[in-house]
């Protein structure tokens, strides 16, 4: 959700690829995110003029197979008469050469729709290898076996292969039959559904009755929780791809378009280096940032109140940054930000799941400061976007002081309703009903000051809400 890489974020600019795309019947997009992300997810196509995007927002991550099968039913409908043919984009690749990877789409959405114009092919999820530039050990790869029988531009998928050594990566460098694994998929709706039943039944079947069960709000699809976790997990490879050629009787095959159109996946913040305009010394900076002595160095500190940051002499380093942590880092040792996470999660910390910033459906928080152990008092910056209103709610172990600094907020204590300004004042007692709205064209901002021995977000009971939260 963030904007590494050009002026939208990563969710914006791959929502956005197709634009322009000359094909007919291109339907709105089905999005599949966590519940945590649900809103500042549809804000954000909302931003970008998507306003009718179908949203499936998983309770809990499964990987990439159960997603694609949420998505697949999701496209074929209640009745099952629809079978469109699905284009599979994770939200972390940058593409910057659009013509290219739109050519590489038409002949992708042809080798999935070959079987309708010929009976004699089989059917085809087809996948993109992308043409590597340097032997890299942190992509998996694919072989291409011979041509495509039913269309000129794809292959027939001859093996996955995981990462490799720098010895091997270089042999595959070296030939021209392997190609980048992309995790980019195009296939039919029902090609994937019929692989699932045969492949992971299991799977197949704990989507459907989660998506059955599902609380549907607009266009927000909500998957049962429990029945959703019962779900296997399991990514798109592991679960399917890697299966098809050793059962011949389905009728499916893996196929390869190549692409070349300067790929790359944003997986760790050396990849964000890679894609980014650098300076003659190789550095990249987001935000206030001197570089003196420093070379091929990524450094990104941005937001209202960020700081400046100094780099004296560094050499392929990483510094990243944010409202509640920092990361420094070489270059070459990006990917093991998992491993601070996991320390981080061992030692109980809780921004590890929930960060300083954050987002929520009428607008965003900011947690200021609070007493020690999270007791006492807490200070929270509260926005709201035009329009939007938080629940009516109450609390019963904290009372809070409002203070507005943005707009012209509309707030319920009570029975009173009515409008504040920049400066005036608001004390709202325990287990008042209370709410906070915004009525106008602008943002509202407000401090919050919460006073109590408990401050917890469970200590909120919602009598009313607009977007259907429990």
């Amino acid at each position: 959700l963030q904007a590494v890489h050009g002026d939208t974020t990563m969710l914006q600019s791959t929502a956005l690829r197709l634009s322009g795309f000359a094909a007919d019947g291109i339907g709105a997009p089905i999005v599949i995110c966590n519940d945590a992300h649900r809103f500042v997810t549809r804000r954000q196509l909302q931003e970008i003029g998507i306003e009718q995007a179908e949203l499936i927002a998983e309770p809990v991550g499964r990987n990439t197979a159960p997603a694609l099968t949420l998505a697949a039913l999701v496209a074929r409908g209640e009745s099952g008469d629809s079978d469109p043919v699905l284009l599979v984009m994770p939200a972390d690749h940058a593409i910057p050469n659009l013509h290219e990877f739109q050519a590489g789409v038409a002949i992708a959405v042809r080798a999935a729709k070959a079987r309708l114009t010929q009976p004699e092919a089989k059917d085809a999820i087809v996948t993109f290898g992308i043409v590597p530039t340097e032997p890299a050990t942190g992509y998996g790869y694919l072989r291409l076996g011979a041509s495509s029988a039913f269309d000129p531009g794809a292959f027939v998928l001859d093996a996955f292969f995981e990462k490799p050594t720098l010895e091997l990566a270089t042999e595959y460098i070296n030939d021209p039959r392997y190609l980048w694994n992309s995790g980019l998929f195009v296939l039919r709706a029902s090609v994937w559904l019929t692989a699932m039943a045969a492949l992971e039944p299991a799977m197949l079947d704990a989507c459907v009755r989660s998506l059955a069960a599902s609380r549907v709000a607009g266009h927000d699809h909500l998957p049962d929780a429990a029945l959703f976790a019962a779900c296997p997990a399991n990514s798109i490879d592991y679960a399917v791809m890697e299966k098809l050629a050793s059962h011949p009787a389905l009728g499916i095959h893996g196929a390869v378009v190549p692409l070349d159109a300067n790929w790359c996946d944003i997986g760790a913040w050396d990849s964000a280096w890679a894609v980014a305009h650098k300076d003659e010394n190789g550095n990249v900076a987001s935000g206030d940032v001197i570089f003196e002595g420093t070379h091929n160095t990524y450094v990104r500190s941005i937001g209202e109140n960020a700081p400046v940051i100094a780099c004296l002499g560094l050499d392929n380093a990483i510094v990243v940054h944010t409202p509640d942590a920092v990361l420094v880092a070489s270059k070459d040792r990006a990917q093991d930000v998992k491993n601070v996470v996991a320390a981080l999660a061992a030692r109980g910390d809780t921004r590890v799941n929930l960060h300083r910033k954050v987002h929520r459906p009428w607008g965003w928080y900011d947690a200021l400061g609070c007493g020690p152990n999270g007791a006492g008092f807490q200070v929270k910056h509260i926005a709201v976007h035009p329009g939007q209103s938080l629940s009516l709610q109450l609390h019963h172990q904290r009372a809070e002081h409002w203070v507005v600094i943005k707009g012209v907020a509309t707030i319920t204590v009570g029975d009173l309703v009515r409008d504040y300004t920049v400066g005036e004042h608001v004390f709202i007692a325990t287990e008042a009903q209370h709410r906070l709205q915004n009525l106008t064209s602008t943002q509202v901002e407000i401090i919050e000051v919460q006073l109590g021995a408990y401050l917890g977000e469970d200590d909120i009971v919602r009598l009313a809400d607009v977007y259907q939260r429990e």
